[in-house]
């Protein structure tokens, strides 16, 4: 599996916001480079931001990585129904629903950490049985026509999105 984001004919809408924060690699080099452990590595400013939020409202960081856990989770069966010719639209969810019913507080940060580390490595299995003929079939997942590829690409650039706020938004309560 060669494929590269940039040799798709197009991006999906909404999703290629994060896409393109992914480097132009094939997608198993991809899902390889970007694991929670190298996406999360400062461990140390992570801990010593415990429950802090930048802004009322905000979710913490334990709240945020059940968020990408759940999200990989949902983007991996949506590749799974697509590679396998779903033809009917599947569900969207409501980040915030999740986020506020997911308790992710009340677990510590290397337990999320190691949960995150267990769903990439499901990814990893189900994305390397998909052949380039699946990779590059298309579905409908809430309401946006997606690629099975693009999904995969989904997985690393959306982590990098989240790492990125929280470095521009969190880190700076450290002082």
């Amino acid at each position: 599996m060669s494929t590269k984001w940039s040799d798709m004919p197009e991006l999906p809408n909404f999703f290629d916001r994060y896409i393109k924060k992914v480097d132009d690699l094939p997608l198993m080099a991809a899902l390889l480079q970007y694991t929670p452990a190298a996406i999360l590595s400062e461990m140390d400013q992570l801990l010593a931001l415990g429950d802090q939020v930048y802004a009322p409202g905000k979710w913490t960081i334990k709240t945020m990585i059940q968020h990408m856990i759940d999200t990989e989770r949902i983007m991996t069966y949506r590749a799974l129904c697509i590679s396998r010719n779903e033809s009917g639209m599947l569900p969207g969810f409501n980040e915030d629903d999740y986020a506020e019913n997911s308790d992710a507080n009340e677990r510590t940060l290397h337990d999320l950490l190691e949960e995150w580390t267990v769903v990439r490595n499901a990814s990893l299995h189900l994305f390397d049985s998909f052949s380039e003929e699946m990779l590059q079939r298309k579905g409908n997942a809430n309401g946006l026509e997606i690629s099975v590829l693009a999904i995969g690409f989904v997985l690393c650039g959306h982590p990098i999105h989240h790492a990125q706020i929280i470095k521009e938004r969190y880190y700076p309560l450290l002082g």
